[in-house]
């Protein structure tokens, strides 16, 4: 997968066109800085739904109490009334998730695992117990409701050839009782991400809802060897049903075995009771997504991006007329690549959410006219629906986890809506940030974030934190991380600075681009030139006492940086990075990815490869290094990271090595991620003499 200087304190945040106070300490004194331990122990906003009339929001909390124990309930608050506190809907064991109004707004739909497997549940708003109104065989991992909502589709992981889910259920009992252990594959893709692959899909099931219970359920995607919706990262949002029911359009690849090196999802249609698939997106060859209809059913609005094989292309906002079947790319000149979209009730409107010069913005857009108005563009924004003439949406800052605000769709009249952490964030002090520029590559205006340690005091000189966001086409930008919290090193005392560099997203899909086939070349530029403009920005920083750390693409950059800015920084941390690009060509997973970034195949493109392959500059390496790996990283296979300690150990450069057996390519176990923060921070306080 930043405009003018934006500055943040601890206690009042600026929020896009007003500031509201998030929270407030009881004391200064009382607040201590920011540390793993309080990472892991926010309560964690994960599953909102609005009412279709736009006075009620429920939505779910995963909560850590203070003796460590942990809860996952649902909480309904009236959002007319501004003094309404949350009320419990659930208490039972488990995680209830994907929570959905039933059209008449007087009970919503949700999933849970409390019976063995996930299924769908029913609970009234008016009082009772929530009720199990599917049975099958197999757990749901998804759904979607219709616009009626008296039908439900459904992501079930199935074996293709099966016919019933009881078929794919005992496939999936005698694979797990079978006593020999080898895999048999005949092409590629043969593992993702953390997982190799069982031969099972993700398929799409329509069912009735009939009171309480579902009837015919239809496998609509019966027989396909593909992934609908695709995994690991895709959900229901590449999944709807057409507003009269009728049938269901999906994003899925064609079968075949070019899996593992194309980007071709295209948007398919299908009857709600299973047969004919028509392809709607056949002439585009790069990747559709995101079907989105219109109330009447008139328009279909999707993503498209134009360039096969590249995952990190502009989304394109298309629009096609359903009666007509006219399709338009609407405003084409808009440089900006959206990840979200939602009509409003006049079907002229569309509601999308794009990151733009380091936030995660909200922009009204024009169908007719391709007119593009911002309507809050500060932070990290995930927008839940649009009613009443308000957008509702989960914000996030660099100093605030998630919560669930409102704001007028003229940008005014911005409210804080939950405070799932109002106690907890009361004694956590944050570090003071602020945005900066400088000029970079080719003279080129660049983005970056400073934060202050959380205990600044003027006149002292910190040692400095230099982050290095993966991707490469990412950003560490205006947002709350539960991995890469950027507080956590300001809290420990460090001066952080974080740079977009080119090849980072939201700043227009030429400088996205601009890192293909260029990864040692522009992004280093860069990484030079702001480190040295943020020292003279910022003279508390200490860019001579400075550690680099960098994770995925961030990670090569750390081997990178070992061969070709060597006298930089008192010590690196390598994070999953890519030390061969020869090897790492022929071991990872989705072969698109290096096969677009470096220009082809490695056979075909050797001198590319080699051009900035860290391991040919080895002969400077010298700088000391953590290398951290995960034994179930597929992406960047753990050997990569194993190669880079080998060889420093075998030369006598300092190094030591974290592996993870039961982690892929990002640490998710909270007693790992309080580990790896504990081993980061010890070795940069060993090389900073902190």
């Amino acid at each position: 997968m930043i405009k003018t200087t934006i500055k943040h304190s601890a206690l009042t945040i600026a929020l896009g066109l007003s500031s509201i106070s998030i929270f407030t300490y009881a004391a200064e004194t009382q607040a201590t800085s920011f540390t793993v331990q309080h990472l892991v122990n926010l309560n964690k906003l994960h599953s909102t739904a609005v009412s279709h009339d736009g006075k009620t929001l429920v939505y779910a909390v995963k909560t850590v109490a203070e003796d460590g124990s942990k809860s996952s309930d649902l909480y309904l608050l009236e959002l007319k009334n501004p003094k309404a506190k949350p009320l419990q809907l659930t208490s039972a064991k488990g995680t209830e998730h994907s929570v959905q109004f039933a059209e008449d707004d007087k009970s919503i739909y949700f999933l849970a695992a409390r019976n063995g497997s996930s299924q769908l549940y029913n609970l009234s708003l008016n009082g009772g117990e929530a009720i199990q109104i599917s049975d099958l065989a197999l757990g749901i991992d998804d759904y979607k409701l219709s616009a009626d909502t008296k039908q439900v589709v459904m992501s079930i992981r199935v074996f293709p050839e099966c016919k019933t889910l009881t078929c794919s259920k005992d496939k999936f009992e005698k694979e797990a009782e079978r006593k020999s252990s080898g895999r048999n594959y005949k092409q590629l893709m043969v593992r993702h991400w953390d997982t190799w692959f069982d031969h099972a899909r993700n398929h799409l099931f329509v069912a009735s809802i009939n009171g309480n219970k579902l009837s015919k359920t239809v496998n609509v995607t019966q027989g396909l060897d593909t992934e609908t919706p695709p995994k690991p990262f895709s959900g229901m949002e590449e999944v709807t049903f057409t507003p009269d029911g009728k049938y269901i359009v999906y994003s899925a690849k064609a079968p075949s075995k070019d899996q593992a090196w194309t980007t071709n999802y295209d948007l398919w249609q299908v009857p709600i009771a299973g047969g004919e698939t028509i392809n709607l997106t056949e002439e585009n060859k790069a990747w559709d997504s995101h079907p989105t209809f219109s109330d009447n059913g008139r328009y279909m609005a999707y993503f498209a991006m134009k360039k096969p094989g590249f995952e990190a292309d502009r989304n394109g906002i298309m629009l096609r007329d359903m009666v007509t079947g006219q399709t338009k790319e609407v405003a084409p000149l808009w440089d900006r690549s959206p990840s979200s979209l939602t009509f409003g009730s006049d079907a002229q409107t569309l509601y999308v959410t794009a990151q733009d010069l380091g936030q995660v913005s909200m922009f009204e857009v024009n169908t007719h006219f391709g007119d593009v108005r911002p309507i809050y563009n500060s932070g990290s924004n995930s927008l839940i629906t649009v009613v009443d003439g308000k957008a509702i949406f989960a914000h996030k800052s660099l100093s605030q986890p998630s919560d669930v605000f409102s704001i007028n769709l003229d940008g005014e009249n911005l409210t804080q809506v939950t405070h799932v952490n109002e106690t907890k964030l009361s004694k956590i002090k944050f570090g003071e940030y602020e945005q900066f520029t400088f000029k970079g590559w080719n003279e080129e205006t660049v983005y970056g974030y400073w934060i202050k340690p959380a205990n600044y005091e003027a006149g002292k000189k910190y040692p400095v934190a230099f982050l290095v966001h993966g991707g490469p086409q990412g950003s560490f930008g205006n947002s709350f991380s539960g991995r890469w919290n950027a507080q956590l090193w300001a809290g420990a005392g460090y001066g952080v600075v974080m740079v977009d560099f080119h090849g980072s997203t939201g700043y227009g899909q030429a400088f996205t681009d601009s890192i293909s086939k260029d990864w040692g070349g522009k992004p280093l530029v860069d990484l030079k030139k702001g480190l040295a403009a943020v020292g003279q920005q910022q003279e508390w920083l200490d860019v001579n006492n400075a550690c680099a750390l960098g994770g995925s693409y961030g990670g090569y950059m750390m081997n990178w940086i070992e061969g070709n800015w060597s006298d930089g920084f008192k010590c690196l941390v390598n994070h999953a990075g890519l030390f061969d690009m020869r090897s790492m060509y022929h071991v990872t997973e989705e072969l698109w990815f290096p096969e677009y970034e470096f220009g082809g195949q490695y056979k075909d493109n050797k001198e590319l490869y080699e051009k900035f392959n860290p391991v040919n500059y080895l002969e400077n390496w010298k700088t000391p290094m953590l290398v951290i790996h995960g034994e179930k990283d597929f992406r960047v296979p753990y050997g990569q990271g194993l190669a880079a300690f080998s060889f420093m150990q075998r030369n006598n450069i300092p190094s030591e090595l974290l592996i993870y057996p039961e982690e892929n390519h990002w640490i998710l176990n909270p007693d790992n991620l309080e580990q790896w923060y504990a081993n980061v921070l010890g070795w940069m306080e060993r090389w900073t003499n902190k």
